[in-house]
């Protein structure tokens, strides 16, 4: 199940394949849908969490990116750079987790002066509960994603 991103391709998506289908074509399948962005092959059960992380995440992250832009609008910038700003910062963040494969938490680190503005902004995410605000949308669109299932 490839998520909207893929129209760009930059999907992010996971697959899970019956017993009888052979590896040629379930090599097949990833194939293609690598051809829009990435795919990883995850057991069925797990199809559910990949629905609710991949494919209800661009939701989420383009509320990250209005939130930004919301803020440097109320900082001051006209809206249009705003927004372009919040997008290539997010594009950038992303681009250096997967690139670097350094863990989250290490290149967050390497932002975060001490005393510094970035471990200001961090705090107040943590005040507001941001962290667990997105691991409770994935659990909840996941949980959401097993009700339908079943209906």
């Amino acid at each position: 199940m490839p998520n909207t991103p893929a129209l760009v391709g930059s999907g992010a998506a996971g697959m899970s394949c019956a017993k009888d289908v052979s590896e040629e074509q379930q090599s097949f399948v990833l194939h293609l849908m690598n051809t829009v962005g990435i795919c990883h092959q995850v057991s069925e059960p797990l199809l559910d969490a990949v629905t609710g992380l991949s494919g209800s995440g661009p939701a989420y992250i383009f509320q990250v990116i209005e939130a930004l832009s919301d803020g440097g609008v109320r900082e001051g910038l006209p809206r249009d750079i705003a927004t372009e700003l919040a997008a290539q910062t997010v594009l950038g963040a992303a681009k250096m987790v997967l690139e670097t494969g350094e863990h989250p938490g290490v290149l967050k680190d390497a932002v975060t002066s001490p005393a510094g503005t970035t471990i200001a902004g961090v705090a107040a995410l943590e005040k507001g509960g941001a962290r667990a605000a997105f691991m409770d949308a994935v659990q909840a669109a996941a949980n959401r994603s097993r009700e339908l299932s079943q209906a």
